[in-house]
């Protein structure tokens, strides 16, 4: 693709970037077809291609975003299929939150979508602020039903059963069971511990009893992934550069052979932070370390080998969700499923697994239309397998998914911790057949 900037304009950085990536794109158009948002929208506006496009124009003028490029860039799910499909190896990761930035200094959104945004950037990624915001919203919560957009998502979110702080936010180390192999830090997140705290608690035990001293570390809070997709640029670094220097401070005290992230979209950022933080002085260094550290907890049990018992939990077959963070952001796909498989479960793979389950961090409260449309197409994909339970790797996956499906939704460790000794995952209680 040809582009038409200014000397003056390739001199900053960040459009010096945007540039060599724009210039690698060579318009063959096959992201259409595994663009989600192409798919059901059928506008090129909606694809990666004709994203690429509007942005490729908007930095060129060095204009300030408009209604039209807001509403085109706000649809996109950041699911990176698009990166996974494309033969050029266009980096559209990166372009995409340039242009987020771009918009959210530029153009002026309407109050209420300002506020909606600026709550879930302020909210979301404090476990103590998340915690009372869903209790206070208890009681809106029930009028949900009758309520749509994103008031409506909102207030479904509220409705789901939140916890208190789980033992595994304290910050420790719990000893490997038998001879240490590997000694990790755990990234407990921020909404995953309010929603789903047996999630990390069956890290632990599943990391400890292979081997794994686990390291908790004081001061590791959210990662910065939800407020950089926000577009909220100065804040994500922020979070960013604090989580990084919290896991470089442990790492030199006492050594780390990982950093163990249990939501995927939380390691895809761990994972870039190397690019992130490059140009933040104070941080720069710490953010690489942690990028080179960081793994999804499926690597790391990958690493170590798991098996299950030899009479596995349940004979109940598992359908298989790859979060899009985890296949797309991580090119991880095939460590999951084998561990499930090793572990003695029955392992299906959902047909267009390729495509978003339409969470995407904030997206499902953001564009509450085009994902509960995505929502209910992996649904129906995931209940045509015959599966009696669904697995995923990622938080949002689950919540996503779980709302428009019967079948239970669990965490893979979940079911990695409840074959090897561990207990039955929770929501697995109401299934007679397990």
């Amino acid at each position: 693709m040809q582009t038409q900037f200014t000397e003056s304009q390739l001199a900053l950085p960040a459009l010096a970037q945007a540039n060599e990536v724009l210039r690698t794109c060579v318009h063959c158009g096959l992201c259409l077809a595994t663009c989600p948002t192409y798919a059901i929208l059928g506008d090129e506006r909606d694809s990666p291609r004709g994203r690429i496009y509007l942005i490729k124009d908007m930095l060129e003028q060095d204009a300030p975003a408009d209604a039209t490029v807001t509403r085109h860039i706000d649809r996109c799910l950041s699911c990176l299929s698009c990166m996974t499909t494309c033969p050029a190896g266009v980096d559209y990761m990166h372009l995409v939150d340039h242009a987020r930035g771009h918009i959210e200094r530029t153009w002026k959104r309407p109050l209420v979508e300002r506020a909606i945004r600026t709550l879930l950037s302020v909210v979301l990624p404090r476990p103590g602020l998340a915690r009372l915001a869903l209790l206070a919203a208890r009681g809106p919560a029930l009028l949900a039903p009758l309520v749509g957009g994103r008031l409506g998502a909102l207030l479904r979110l509220a409705g789901r059963p939140s916890h208190g702080p789980s033992w595994v936010e304290r910050p420790q180390v719990i000893p490997a069971q038998g001879r240490r192999r590997k000694r990790v830090a755990l990234l407990t997140g921020c909404v995953q511990c309010v929603l789903a705290p047996e999630i990390n608690e069956a890290a632990v035990r599943v990391l400890t009893r292979h081997g794994c001293e686990v390291v908790v570390p004081r001061g590791a809070g959210c990662c910065g992934a939800l407020s950089h997709h926000l577009g909220d640029e100065q804040r994500g670094r922020a979070q960013a550069g604090r989580t990084a220097a919290t896991f470089a401070r442990e790492a030199a005290q006492g050594g780390l052979d990982a950093i163990v992230a249990t939501a995927s979209g939380c390691g895809t950022m761990l994972k870039d932070y190397g690019h992130l933080l490059k140009d933040d002085e104070t941080h720069a260094e710490a953010g690489a370390q942690v990028a080179g550290l960081a793994r999804d907890v499926s690597e790391v049990l990958d690493e170590l080998g798991v098996s299950g018992s030899a009479t596995p939990p349940t004979n109940a077959p598992v359908a298989y969700h790859s979060a899009c963070s985890l296949q797309h952001g991580q090119k991880l796909d095939r460590q999951p499923m084998a561990l499930l498989a090793a572990a003695g479960f029955t392992v299906r793979t959902v047909p267009d697994g390729h495509f978003c389950c339409g969470s995407a961090g904030t997206y499902n409260m953001l564009q509450p239309d085009l994902a509960g449309e995505l929502g209910a197409r992996k649904a129906a994909a995931i209940e045509g397998t015959g599966a009696a339970l669904v697995a995923a790797g990622n938080i949002g996956c689950m919540v996503q998914i779980a709302g428009h499906t019967t079948l239970p939704v669990v965490h893979t460790v979940e079911l990695l911790d409840w074959a090897t000794g561990g207990p039955r995952p929770p929501a697995l209680e109401r299934l007679a057949v397990v």
